[in-house]
């Protein structure tokens, strides 16, 4: 019965999900042609992330260890368990942020669109797609627009989830442009959905979610990247 109540929650989250993306994707489109108009596009993924949540009963409980300055440009590190991350993430950051991610996002019928204009597609593959990532995201944070990485780099088979070994992009970019990084440690999202929530199904729930404070990297030189990505994993995985 229980596996039954999953399998038609994830088929009406599926639902609420597309039929919203087709309602709001006049704005959408708007909202990819011009960078100008990104900050408008955000907003809309925001506010389509509340309404989605609200509809399939799924709620965040957001715990901060010190307050964020909303001025602030970040980084936000977070472990990968579900797609659901991505609605944490649109709900958390607001604003100006962009999102990077594996180059399969490109043919999403939904997250396709943003990886094309305001988000950044990454081949885990290939090392000039990552440094050609990595440059187009070092040149947004120069405009203000905080990066969302998921420095996992994909959501690993093992279930329940374990942390992965992170990969050095992020941490390396952030000492490089005096970023501070946000450790975000993603509790037990993957209970609610896990993966793309196909194989075992979805439930509304609160899911909880706990925002370290920030880490200054003015003070660091790049040889002080796998320091702050072993500072970054030990503060995500404190709170799993």
């Amino acid at each position: 019965m229980i596996k039954l109540f999953r399998k038609i929650h994830y088929i009406y989250s599926v639902f609420s999900i597309v039929f919203f993306f087709i309602l709001f994707r006049p704005l959408y489109y708007l909202g990819t042609r011009n960078p100008k108009y990104y900050l408008f596009l955000n907003k809309i993924r925001t506010f389509h992330s509340f309404i989605c949540t609200a509809v399939t009963g799924t709620f965040f409980n957001f715990e901060f260890e010190k307050e964020l300055d909303s001025k602030q440009t970040y980084i936000y590190c977070a472990n990968h368990t579900s797609n659901l991350d991505i609605v944490i993430f649109c709900v958390l950051a607001r604003g100006r942020y962009h999102f990077m991610g594996k180059e399969e996002l490109l043919k999403n019928p939904v997250l396709g669109m943003f990886f094309k204009t305001i988000d950044i597609p990454v081949s885990r593959e290939s090392k000039i797609s990552a440094f050609r990532a990595f440059k187009r995201a070092s040149e947004n944070l120069e405009k203000g627009m905080s990066l969302i990485i998921f420095p996992e780099g994909r959501i690993d088979e093992a279930y329940p989830p374990v942390l992965q070994e992170f990969k050095n992009g992020p941490f390396r970019l952030a000492i490089e442009k005096n970023i501070p990084i946000v450790p975000v440690s993603i509790i037990n999202i993957w209970k609610l959905m896990w993966d793309d929530g196909m194989k075992y199904g979805t439930r509304p729930g609160i899911g909880d979610i706990y925002v370290h404070e920030p880490i200054l990297t003015s003070i660091l030189g790049i040889e002080n990247a796998d320091v702050l990505k072993d500072e970054v994993f030990k503060k995500i995985n404190s709170k799993l």
